[in-house]
């Protein structure tokens, strides 16, 4: 007991010989543990889910076993090996440090994210998110801030589709203070291009096949690029046929083949083709196709003025819109045809100068007017169905196809028919007389009045100017009264004509109905027209009084005068 009190006593004394007591370097030892920095430590415990670490200090520092896994779950650490580790905080509520690894691994990384940036060297990350105007990247357990821009040379359509690639990277910026770094893809992809782009100018030349990525996609061609330079596909270089809009042939993304058609190397540029990698079909195919032949091909593309067919890969043909049918009036080409269908054509013209061919589609089926012609001669009697009733007629439908129109002048000799429609119905039969076939604008012409003789043509030779005739009122107006001569013809008495029925009203001296006894003054054909007059007709009735009457007396200058007289006088007598 003695012998130990003086090992105290000597320690004490040894300890005040260097002007520190065990009690000061314990102290000491505490101010040096200080949160936020990273210290060394001895592992002197591992257990199913812990690691007790020594760093010095009073007590043992206790980490999750999880910090010191690989990525198969498997530890990485044995008992008694060195580590560094992260000081969360000097100690708990038991007074024990609090440690983490993971944290110490953290700043380890960015002393070399740091040092990376500086000297521009390259890390390798995983895009793990889309975020808002960019995508997280995690960077040995840091994570990076990777803007759209910085991604890719083009935009990139799914931003999802990058979501667990990996990628080397190059850190633009470091800020451990705000925990930020900001790295790019992008700016290695420019450098690399770069050198190939400066490779390709040396190399390259016309007639070339190189390999192309489609860029951009305009109204007028593509853009591609080819060994790091800039190339236009122009759309009448994508193929020997037509081709509506670059899009319908390639997509933004795409890797084909091209041809160097030519190269600017004072200003880069290419110009490019994909049709020049396969013959030109019209060399091939255009001997196949002689006038008169009957080919099939699919319908490509619908115009306002026709339709496309293709005859085989880059060539095809053109079916005019007159040329679809031989009796329908084809206001566009979808009334006949849809695209993608497969159809039959006849090859009606070959143009090899300017590349095109002329097909037709109604060539295919007889031509319904050669039926017309040879079943209906003008003047037969006819029988069809009302189709269609417009303003100006009606329009008979025949079995060959082929529409008649009665015109409205047609329909009647005497009616003035304003409205068809209301003497007609669609779906009713009708017999109709053949006036006239036009071969070259396609009409075909009928009349229903024709089917009975022309009135007029009749009251032409029975109404002769100066014969008398009867009739019935048909209708009274201010001017005049219409007399029924014969069914259809109708004479006019104009007021001026009534003679001795003039005096006061017409309205009052006629009735519809009443029969009415005229001569006949004028006949205008033409206008199939008739005058009549009761007054030239009593006229010419006076004058054979008078003559009777002189030639009884034997007095050649008697008048109507001594017409009257003498009745008079004889009824005195």
């Amino acid at each position: 007991m003695h012998d130990e009190f003086n090992d105290v006593e000597e320690n004490e004394e040894n300890s005040n010989e260097s002007g520190e007591s065990f009690a000061d370097l314990f102290e000491e030892s505490l101010k040096g543990l200080k949160a936020g920095e990273v210290t060394q430590g001895t592992i002197v415990e591992i257990s199913h889910d812990v690691v007790v670490v020594d760093i010095g200090y009073k007590s043992e520092g206790i980490i999750s076993a999880s910090e010191f896994m690989d990525n198969s779950g498997e530890l990485e650490v044995k008992q008694g090996d060195s580590v560094d580790v992260f000081i969360v905080k000097s100690e708990d509520k038991e007074g024990k440090p609090i440690l983490s690894r993971q944290r110490a691994k953290g700043m380890e990384t960015w002393k070399e994210v740091e040092a990376a940036a500086e000297a521009g060297t390259v890390f390798e990350g995983k895009i793990t998110d889309v975020i808002k105007g960019g995508y997280f990247v995690d960077i040995k357990g840091l994570k990076a801030f990777l803007p759209g821009s910085q991604v890719d040379l083009r935009p990139v359509r799914d931003m999802y589709s990058l979501i667990g690639k990996v990628y080397d990277f190059k850190i633009l910026k470091v800020d451990r203070l705000k925990n930020n770094i900001i790295v790019s893809r992008r700016a290695l992809l420019e450098e690399s291009r770069g050198e190939k782009r400066q490779e390709a100018i040396e190399t390259i030349k016309e007639g070339d096949v190189l390999n192309g990525l489609v860029k951009n996609i305009t109204n007028y061609g593509a853009f591609l690029e080819v060994k790091g330079i800039d190339g236009l596909l122009h759309i009448t270089d994508m193929s020997w046929g037509r081709v509506n809009h670059p899009s319908d042939v390639l997509n933004v993304g795409d890797e084909i083949d091209v041809k160097v058609l030519k190269f600017d190397k004072e200003k880069v540029r290419l110009t490019l083709g994909l049709k020049q990698l396969t013959p030109d079909p019209w060399s091939l195919a255009a001997d196949k196709y002689s006038i008169g032949n009957r080919v099939k091909g699919k319908v490509v593309s619908l115009m306002d003025y026709g339709f496309f067919v293709e005859l085989e890969e880059g060539f095809e043909g053109l079916v005019h819109i007159s040329e679809m049918s031989w009796t329908k009036k084809v206001r566009h080409p979808s009334q006949i045809v849809n695209e993608g269908d497969e159809v039959e054509v006849q090859v009606l013209d070959v143009d090899r100068d300017s590349r095109r061919i002329s097909l037709g589609l109604k060539q295919i089926e007889s031509n319904p007017w050669d039926l017309i012609e040879e079943n209906y001669p003008i003047g037969s009697r006819v029988k069809g169905v009302v189709k269609n009733i417009t303003d100006f007629g009606l329009f008979i439908g025949f079995d060959e196809g082929v529409d008649g129109l009665v015109h409205v002048s047609d329909l009647s000799w005497t009616k003035k028919i304003k409205e068809p429609s209301e003497e007609y119905k669609v779906g009713d039969e009708v017999e109709a007389v053949v006036l006239a076939i036009d071969r070259q604008n396609d009409k075909f012409s009928l009349g229903i009045k024709q089917l009975d003789d022309n009135p007029w043509d009749i009251a032409r030779k029975e109404f002769k100017k100066g014969t008398v005739s009867t009739g019935k009122v048909t209708s009274i107006t201010e001017f005049g009264i219409f007399v029924e001569l014969a069914e259809g013809v109708e004479g006019l008495i104009r007021q001026s004509d009534f003679g001795s029925a003039q005096e006061g009203n017409p309205k009052d001296a006629f009735k519809v109905g009443d029969e009415v006894t005229a001569q006949v003054v004028k006949v205008n054909n033409k206008e199939k027209r008739i005058a009549l007059s009761i007054q030239a007709m009593e006229e010419v009735q006076e004058k054979a009084a008078v003559k009777e009457y002189t030639e009884k007396q034997g007095d050649q200058s008697a008048t109507l005068g001594d017409l009257l007289k003498g009745k008079l006088g004889g009824d005195g007598e």
